[in-house]
């Protein structure tokens, strides 16, 4: 009895052994190779190493020059043999090699005799070979055949041509050109794949026809008599109807069996897509047989509508109507993507979605699983911007939660999920219950999303949505899908008052069996925040303190900080709190023994039952005004000052002493206040290359704590700009001049509350001059908040030695004044002795223009970030409050004019809201930054864009000054 064949499939492990390419090697191969020399060709073997050569070529494997030749070589032998699958493996080898010209020339006779077979099977893979590895200049011998091939009856002939001219258009577009005729009556064929490819390559034509003229002109007609007839533009936008119909006349033609004239087409202006919707227009209107060339065509017509746009008279979209014509195609793969191009239509209405949404609908009850999986997968999408349109398929998708295809099933149950009321929320709800443990994690994440905007959009099922995320947050699941569940149920805590406290109770059972340290932690941090505002927070008081118990030491860190937020919150918990941070004193990690000394000295842990101070409230919820980086290193040097000493001390179990540098501690305690709160951006002079040196102070200046300080400093040493007071910011440097010039300037603007100066880094990078007495004059024509108080010139800039030369500019105190300035560097040029390096006592005064420099209100913006925006939002209060709302315009993305807004205000991006998702519609942006005067500022962005682009904006601010609010709103509105 034979053995069953599926004991292969069983042995995975074994897998490996019935690969017919397992341990083959390339000296092996080309050993074998000779058999193509045999005398008697065994036809059989022949195909076996090549196929082992091809297998080597395309695991990456390289053949040397001679090897590679060795082999071609030997192929072109084997066109002796006429054996026919020998010869396809033939010329599968010869495409995969690439000979060299020299060795094109030995094979190219052969594949010509081919190419004029009588065998079609010949004919089509010679032409794909010959296309594949010969240059322009053989490419024109062959020209001729090529088109033959191209209206040939037979439709693999002719296919394998009109491919082989999609390819040759990336190399050799001139001659492809010439082929416009011939294409146009491939077009009309009834092979459908003759008629589809002759499509796509008519399309791309014109497009590089489009491309390549400069001439203002659209296109010249060339009349039966010789002389031509040009058309441009003035013409047809005058409406010089009689024009217009030449063009319409000129274009026809491609329906019609006569040919069109090339040259016709050589003279369309660039980016012009007249020619491209004309082409759709005559195609259209033609019979275009074959499924596939009509679904090509129905994607040319869907980019003329989007270039085109609605018609601002009628309100017509040209080309609906042969797209809604489509959708009553005898071809499903039409029909669909007819449906697929309607649907994705800019700003597409609910009058021209109803035909396409009929159709899918009848769709999703077809016997073909991809028939039904496509018509849900376009339904999904149309969901996410127009949900009423398709609650008609509603019932008809509800059948499709228990199709045996997954993928369905998915995409039907969140299709559902956007469309379904509310009193369908339950029986959804049922029917998903089912269906989770049936799929794999990637899918219950896009159900489990799904389920949270219908949970803020129906906030009143509430119960039953938080009922069956808390469920399948007990079953097994990753990481990913875990942090899902955890995230939606935040979402709802925070976005739903009511459901608090189940939500909160239902996290507190997960942490209990949570396998994963960064989830509980995050919970943690979350109760601490949320638990104490509950009504009895006492209960959560259990969860916490298992942590501490039974989890690994990130966990009873984090447990830790979550228990002295309720010590601090709830005054009648304190004694409790107080016995359990004591005894975490005894804990086994360090980090849990710091946390809690350091809890039990900011809550008075000595027994005593007080109210907590507002002071040690804000530094357990507040939010860390300064970066990390900045603390670290402010850390660092505030460590590295300490006085100290060395000290011997006896090494454990040695007679060797180690000696160990101990610091002393310091009267004076470390303050917060010193860290500076400004982001370090990355200055201009750094991103220009390498190539080019640093200029002045804004080089060497490393650490973002010692830059403030480091400008700080040293313009207060300046007798002329030390009254100036307390130095607000300093921008990173500005580029003056282009890179590789004989002089490179950059400047840094540094703002204070009343004046601004502009430090000009100088670099003077030609050996043969020293400059003297430079100066940077500046013109404030256009700055008129501003007037020039004060300037140090710099005496002296040897080559390649950076110096700076400052100018001040005094402005109304407090105001985000903003101007444009004019720069051009005076000095006195002497000549350098190339031999002694001395300069000549005379000089020559010369001039230099710079690049213009402007003030803009994002220098008046320190970027600060905040670590809770939501705790400091709620802290902030109402009282500064000022919200309205912007038109941005058209842009080309959500993201375009997110990012625009930034850069106006100058502010630092939280929670990493800054990234906007690519199918996006609407976005929340937050910022935070401190304003000039420091007057803490913090921003919410609501973004949405309709069809035709155009972007609202809804801008709220609160501040600690009313004015300041205003002030930004006044920013936005003026930028």
């Amino acid at each position: 009895m034979a053995q069953p064949y599926v004991k292969k499939d069983d042995d995975r492990d074994e897998e490996a052994e019935y690969s017919p390419f397992l341990g083959i090697e390339k000296g092996a191969v080309l050993q074998e190779a000779r058999v193509f020399n045999d005398p008697q060709l065994d036809p059989r073997r022949c195909s076996q190493v090549i196929t082992r050569l091809l297998y080597l070529l395309n695991q990456g494997e390289t053949f040397t020059k001679i090897e590679a030749t060795e082999v071609f070589f030997s192929v072109t032998k084997l066109f002796q043999s006429r054996d026919f699958g020998l010869r396809r493996m033939v010329y599968l080898m010869i495409k995969e090699l690439s000979p060299s010209a020299d060795e094109v020339i030995i094979v190219t006779s052969s594949l010509m005799k081919d190419m004029n077979s009588k065998t079609d099977m010949y004919r089509a893979n010679a032409i794909r070979v010959l296309c594949r590895i010969t240059d322009g200049t053989l490419l024109t011998q062959i020209e001729r055949y090529l088109k033959q091939a191209i209206v040939d009856k037979n439709p693999v002939v002719a296919s394998a041509a009109l491919v082989s001219g999609i390819h040759l258009l990336q190399t050799s577009p001139e001659i492809v050109k010439r082929w416009t005729n011939e294409v146009q009556d491939a077009v009309q064929s009834r092979a459908a794949l003759v008629q589809f490819h002759s499509l796509a390559l008519l399309h791309q034509v014109h497009h590089i026809l489009i491309g390549e003229c400069n001439e203002p002109i659209l296109c010249k007609w060339r009349n039966p008599s010789g002389s031509y007839l040009k058309l441009n533009f003035d013409d047809i936008s005058s409406g010089n109807t009689g024009l217009s119909v030449v063009v319409d006349a000129l274009l026809e033609g491609l329906n019609n069996s006569g040919p069109v004239p090339e040259d016709n087409f050589l003279n369309i202006r660039q980016n012009d897509r007249l020619a491209v919707s004309k082409l759709v227009t005559s195609l259209t209107r033609g019979t275009v047989r074959s499924p596939l060339a009509q679904c090509l065509l129905i994607r040319y017509t869907s980019q003329v509508i989007r270039e085109s746009g609605v018609n601002t008279q009628s309100g017509d979209r040209p080309f609906y109507d042969y797209l809604e014509g489509c959708l009553r195609h005898k071809a499903e793969m039409v029909i669909l993507e007819a449906a697929r191009a309607i649907t994705e239509l800019s700003g597409v209405t609910s009058r021209e979605l109803t035909p396409a949404i009929t159709v899918l609908q009848l769709f999703l009850s077809s016997s073909k699983p991809v028939i039904r999986f496509a018509a849900v997968r376009t339904l999904n999408k149309v969901a996410m911007t127009h949900p009423m349109a398709v609650t008609n398929c509603n019932i008809d998708m509800e059948s499709l939660i228990s199709d045996q295809n997954r993928s369905i099933a998915t995409l039907a149950i969140t299709t559902l999920l956007k469309t379904g009321n509310e009193t369908s929320v339950d029986r959804l709800m049922k029917q998903i219950t089912n269906f989770m443990s049936d799929i794999a994690d990637e899918f219950k994440i896009v159900v489990v999303e799904a389920i949270r905007s219908l949970c803020l959009k129906f906030p009143l099922k509430y119960r039953s949505l938080m009922n069956f995320l808390s469920n399948i947050l007990r079953e097994e699941g990753g990481f990913e899908y875990k942090k899902a569940i955890v995230d939606t149920i935040v979402i709802l805590i925070r976005d739903i008052p009511d459901a608090k406290e189940s939500g909160l109770f239902h996290l507190c059972e997960f942490i209990e069996d949570c396998e994963f340290t960064y989830m509980s932690t995050q919970i943690l941090h979350f109760l601490g925040i949320e638990g104490p505002k509950t009504s009895d927070p006492s209960k959560y008081i259990r969860y916490i303190n298992n942590r501490v118990i039974l989890e690994n030491a990130t966990v009873r860190a984090s447990a830790v900080s979550t228990l002295a937020k309720f010590g601090a919150m709830v005054d009648s918990l304190k004694p409790r709190i107080f016995v359990l941070l004591r005894r975490c004193l005894f804990d086994s990690d360090d980090e849990v023994r710091d946390r809690a000394t350091l809890y039990l000295n900011t809550l008075r842990g000595d027994g005593s039952v007080v109210e907590t101070n507002k002071d040690v409230k804000d530094f357990l919820f507040g939010s860390l005004d300064v970066p990390l980086v900045n603390l670290e290193t402010s850390l660092k040097n505030y460590v590295g000052d300490l006085p100290g000493s060395l000290s011997a001390l006896p090494v454990t179990s040695s007679s060797h002493m180690c000696m160990i540098w101990i610091q002393e501690p310091s009267e004076e305690p470390f303050d917060i206040d010193s860290v500076p709160k400004e982001v370090k951006s990355q200055p201009l002079a750094e991103k220009k290359g390498l190539g080019k040196k640093p200029t002045g102070l804004g080089a060497p200046l490393s650490g973002p704590a010692s830059t403030v300080d480091a400008y700080g400093k040293m313009l207060s040493s300046i007798p002329e700009f030390s009254s100036f007071g307390k130095l607000f910011k300093s921008s990173p440097p500005v580029e003056l001049t282009e890179a590789e010039t004989e002089y490179a300037v950059n400047v840094v603007k540094h703002i204070y509350e009343g004046h601004v100066v502009f430090q000009y880094n100088c670099t003077n990078t030609i050996p043969e001059q020293l400059l003297e007495n430079v100066i940077v004059i500046v013109d404030a024509s256009e700055a008129e908040e501003f007037s020039e108080v004060s300037s140090k010139p710099l005496r002296s800039l040897p080559y390649d030695s950076p110096g700076q030369t400052f100018v001040a500019f005094e402005k109304p105190d407090g105001v985000p004044a903003v101007g444009k300035f004019s720069n051009m560097l005076n000095f006195i040029v002497k000549e350098v002795d190339s031999t002694t390096g001395e300069a000549e006592d005379d000089g020559v005064e010369d001039e230099y223009q710079l690049e213009d420099l402007e003030v803009v209100a994002a220098d008046y913006m320190l970027k600060v970030g905040v670590s809770n925006f939501r705790n400091a939002w709620e802290s902030m209060g109402p009282d500064c409050e000022r919200v309205d709302e912007y038109g941005l315009g058209v842009r080309e993305s959500l993201a375009e004019a997110v990012n625009a807004v930034i850069n106006i205000l100058g502010m630092q991006p939280c929670e990493g809201t800054e990234v906007v998702m690519s199918n996006s519609r609407s976005h929340t942006c937050l910022l935070s930054g401190v304003f000039i005067g420091n007057a803490k500022v913090l921003v919410r962005l609501s973004f949405g864009i309709d069809g035709p682009k155009q972007v609202a904006m809804k801008l709220s601010v609160r501040s600690e000054d009313q004015a300041v609010s205003d002030a930004i709103h006044e920013i936005v509105s003026s930028g």
